[in-house]
């Protein structure tokens, strides 16, 4: 392979669409770094992993020595991202974006480095915008166009109300693409529309169109789910040592295999050898390890990771956890779900009062922490591994 096709087999790995298809290797036979850019709005203090897949992406672009933006949303978080949402959104206080734009300053840079990367604000731009330009603004774009997008078409069908400023949004990050002169825009799929406004925003510019990268939704715990915190489902950067790595643990082989595609540095080589030494017989537990130690290591330290990777082995006694447990999944009811049913469902207990006495001699663990409380809640949208006994094992998805 040449070195162009070398860059683009890295920068397309784990990328849902790249659009327009030839379109990323004619931007790198230009042969200058790009300014590749990615949004974010601080709807949150905390993100989880779920957002490095992006931020990943980012680094991928800047060891190959491109021009990587993180680019905070202080303005458009004032907005409200419709993206997938059924009703409008409420938007943030500035309060409340100054504050949680702040920690993403802090995260990211456990993943990018630092002296290479830009940070910017959109408000920068926006913020210098008067009622004229936005209404300027405003007239580059259609309600026909809008209404193309999937959520707003969904909603304006079924009669749900469409806020005027929610069509705002998408130009507003498209015109950050114009502010930035961007080369290339990542962002998960459900932004496809935005990015592709960016595109045309850019050529009402008189700019070249920027190259749209899309990254598929990570799954939660669950496999099923985005992961979401609303869920529950979700894996936070911020989380201490041994329950992001006994998170890591909890999820099935199969859904490992994807968190390694997107979210592991290591090389496609390394992760088909990896595939291949399992189908040849290796415990996936094992595989499983090297991926906590990797996720863990990156967030926290090589010593946080070894000491996380110690105490979940230990609490589940030296290997007494089966290499196989099967998976299972319950629905909730109202969001919620005892214990004691939860365990009566999955098959590990024959009644609730079986649970109830399972609990009160200290022979149910979740992930490895013994249970003593009988009223205990399990939240819907968390997966765990459930242990009756020293045999009895599940994997459990609360829906």
């Amino acid at each position: 392979m040449t070195a162009i096709q070398e860059q683009i087999a890295e920068l397309t790995r784990g990328t849902d669409e790249v659009l327009p298809e030839d379109g990323l290797e004619s931007k790198l036979k230009e042969g200058r770094p790009l300014i590749v850019k990615a949004g974010f709005d601080p709807t949150a203090p905390d993100l989880h992993i779920g957002h490095t897949v992006l931020i990943n992406k980012m680094r991928q672009f800047q060891q190959l020595g491109h021009d990587v933006v993180f680019l905070i949303g202080d303005f458009t978080g004032m907005i409200g991202d419709p993206s997938g949402k059924n009703a409008t959104r409420p938007p943030l206080t500035p309060d409340e974006i100054a504050a949680n734009a702040a920690t993403y300053e802090k995260q990211i840079f456990k993943i990018l480095d630092e002296e290479k990367t830009r940070v910017a604000f959109n408000s920068t731009w926006m913020g210098e915008m008067d009622a004229a330009g936005l209404i300027k603004l405003a007239s580059r774009h259609t309600v026909a166009r809008m209404l193309e997008r999937d959520d707003f078409n969904k909603r304006y069908k079924g009669g749900q109300p469409i806020s005027i400023h929610e069509f705002l949004y998408p130009l507003v990050q498209g015109y950050d693409s114009v502010a930035l002169q961007a080369d290339v825009e990542l962002g998960g799929t459900d932004q496809k529309f935005n990015l592709l406004v960016g595109r045309q925003l850019q050529q009402e510019f008189g700019q070249k169109p920027q190259i749209v990268m899309t990254t598929p939704l990570l799954e939660g715990l669950d496999g099923v789910q985005k992961m979401s915190k609303s869920l529950g489902n979700y894996i936070g950067i911020t989380d201490a040592p041994g329950e992001m790595f006994g998170k890591i643990m909890s999820i099935s082989d199969e859904l490992m295999w994807r968190y390694f595609e997107v979210l592991s540095f290591r090389t496609l080589d390394d992760i088909n050898a990896l595939k291949k030494s399992v189908a040849e017989g290796m415990n996936p537990r094992d595989t499983k390890f090297e991926l906590g130690h990797e996720i863990v290591a990156r967030f926290h330290s090589e010593a946080d990771a070894a000491a996380a990777k110690q105490e979940f082995v230990s609490r589940f006694q030296q290997g007494a956890m089966p290499d196989e447990i099967s998976d299972v999944t319950i629905e909730s009811q109202d969001g919620k779900l005892g214990i004691a049913y939860l365990l009566q469902s999955a098959g590990l207990v024959s009644s609730t009062s079986d649970a109830f006495r399972m609990i009160k001699q200290g022979a149910v663990k979740i992930d490895g922490e013994r249970v003593a409380d009988r009223s205990l809640q399990v939240e819907a949208g968390s997966t765990h591994v459930y242990q009756v006994g020293k045999r009895k094992f599940a994997r459990v998805s609360l829906t």
